[in-house]
């Protein structure tokens, strides 16, 4: 069987060749480095004063004068490159298996990290008063970790590490993980200010929906072919709508403040691209406190 070589693989149906990251073959890519020409995909994707830059090229420009720091590899975000892309995607499906084992073996945690807005807990008499509004706002983070069934962490870790490595690796670790918590908490504070105030919502739904969103605005900006991730987009919210016991608020939650984020992550001007990144991360945080908040009051 012949192999094509990397960097020049033909298009199916036509003689015209794909070029291919020089430094991943296996993927296709229309972006090439400005200083070499070398087709880099988006992982490997430097930005520039002008266009986007290879790694390589970035590595020897630090003999041109720049402060060193300046020539260090940047994600399209601005992010410090890493070695292991997906780092930060590891360590939260491990905290997700782990809470998981947690409370298989002490199923009790479970009433006591599940989000509740405010409800009687007859147990252990004489029983109490449990809830956000009752003060307990770890729960609002809680059950951003906390699963009951194998096919619901199943589902939300697959769509964590399928969409959270190439984010990881498009904006560099911070600010990844500043996403994928604020998305979390975003779906919290919607599903505390519309759920009713006893009933319990636990997943880690609202995150990963908010990288559904971040994926979207990513793709848009690099002009990629949209339609597998609004497909599929598209059938999760179908089953949000219309299975039963599914948080819809959460996933709604997520997917505002995913996409909100990311516009500000992947669109800031490079000139103060930090001060436009940090104030759409705070306006999630302002406008989810500011949910909490007014929910509580209309509790208490």
């Amino acid at each position: 069987m012949d192999q094509q070589p990397p960097g020049d693989r033909a298009a199916a149906g036509s003689g015209v060749p794909t070029p291919t990251c020089y430094r991943h073959p296996d993927r296709e890519t229309g972006i090439s480095c400005t200083r070499c020409g070398r087709p880099i995909c988006p992982e490997c994707m430097v930005s520039a004063s002008v266009g986007f830059q290879c790694p390589d090229c970035v590595r020897q420009g630090s003999g041109t004068g720049h402060h060193p720091a300046a020539a260090r590899p940047r994600t399209l975000a601005g992010g410090a490159v890493a070695a292991d892309p997906r780092l930060v995607t590891k360590i939260l499906v491990g905290i997700n298996l782990a809470v998981f084992l947690l409370v298989s073996v002490r199923p009790a945690l479970v009433g006591d990290l599940t989000l509740l807005g405010l409800a009687w807990d007859p147990s252990p008499p004489p029983g109490s008063v449990e809830g956000v509004a009752e003060g307990q706002w770890y729960r609002l983070v809680t059950s951003m970790f906390l699963h009951q069934e194998v096919v619901h962490i199943g589902f939300n870790m697959l769509g964590l590490w399928w969409l959270g490595g190439q984010l990881e690796a498009a904006l560099g670790r911070s600010r990844y993980l500043a996403l994928y918590l604020l998305s979390g908490l975003a779906g919290s504070a919607l599903t505390y200010l519309i759920a009713a105030p006893n009933q319990g919502s636990l997943g880690a739904s609202g995150a990963v929906y908010g990288l559904f969103g971040a994926t979207a605005v990513l793709m848009r900006r690099m002009n990629y072919d949209m339609r597998p991730v609004l497909v599929l987009l598209a059938i999760n919210m179908v089953f949000t709508f219309t299975w039963g016991g599914i948080a819809w608020e959460a996933h709604v939650g997520g997917l505002i403040a995913g996409v909100v984020i990311a516009i500000g992550m992947v669109h800031a001007p490079r000139e103060r691209r930090t001060a436009v990144q940090v104030g759409a991360c705070a306006l999630v945080l302002l406008a989810s406190i500011g949910i909490i908040v007014a929910r509580t009051m209309s509790l208490t």
